[in-house]
């Protein structure tokens, strides 16, 4: 197992290191959950200890109290350069997308809002290709249109993990470190490295968030999983989907892919 983490690490390390010497304005979203802190501690290790680049919380205003704490205690410790600028309002959002999607797709617009105001030609995301069906069609580095959106039938090759970074002037590209992992690996990283987490990933009174979102959309689950060995073990025999409290994967059936499509991470 150590053997499969530590090819895991060396991919997504070069994978950050040929990011940042390929584009010119890198970022990084940092949505504070498990994923993301992830990719802040590879990208720490990568570079000496130090996020080179400014991380990005798209805040929505409707996060857990207990991650406006992580963030701001790790923020500090970690010594990043944060952007945390206001995603627009729901107002703006497609009055066509489930109510669940609209709180979501705030993120969409605000990412849009941030690659205007700071001219970032690449971005930096954790998905995971197990993580949701639609995610397992992205690539590594994944080129977008001007607006953020991503057309799925039209993406480069990655044969034998050789990356296409070679993309016409004002491309903007979304760079995906985390691709191969898959939720039984992130957590036993986190394990393995000791990796802060928010508290709401261990269950209290037997629920726990095994994925987290906004308030509002996003549900806990049943579990007795208190510890990260306990979340593990209990991920060894699940067969329900990580994104099982998150609401709008409830909703209509091509909302997801709605999403991802005009810019969503």
């Amino acid at each position: 197992m150590s053997s499969h983490l530590d090819a895991l690490e060396s991919q997504s390390i070069f994978i950050l290191r040929e990011a940042y010497s390929r584009f010119s304005k890198l970022g990084m979203l940092w949505s504070l959950g498990k994923d993301s802190n992830v990719m802040i501690w590879l990208a720490r290790k990568a570079f000496l200890g130090r996020v080179p680049f400014p991380v990005m919380h798209l805040d929505t205003g409707l996060e857990f109290p207990e991650t406006y704490a992580f963030r701001e205690r790790f923020t500090k410790e970690w010594k990043l350069d944060l952007i945390a600028d206001a995603c627009p309002p729901i107002e703006q959002t497609d009055p066509t997308l489930p109510s669940g999607s609209r709180l979501a797709a705030r993120k969409s617009l605000g990412l849009k809002q941030a690659l205007e105001r700071y001219a970032f030609d690449g971005i930096i995301a954790g998905i995971r290709r197990d993580e949701q069906s639609t995610r397992a069609k992205e690539r590594v580095f994944s080129p977008r249109g001007d607006d953020g959106a991503w057309d799925f039938r039209d993406q480069p090759p990655e044969f034998w993990d050789h990356y296409n970074t070679d993309f016409p002037p004002g491309t903007h590209v979304r760079i995906h470190p985390l691709l191969q992992w898959t939720e039984v690996d992130i957590w036993r990283y986190i394990q393995r490295e000791g990796i802060p987490v928010v508290p709401l990933y261990f269950a209290r009174n037997g629920k726990r968030f095994r994925s987290l979102g906004e308030e509002g959309i996003t549900l806990p689950i049943d579990s007795d999983a208190a510890t990260i060995a306990d979340i593990i073990a209990e991920l060894e025999t699940t067969k329900a989907p990580e994104r099982a409290g998150r609401t709008m994967d409830h909703e209509a059936e091509d909302s997801f892919e709605r999403l991802r499509a005009s810019g969503y991470m």
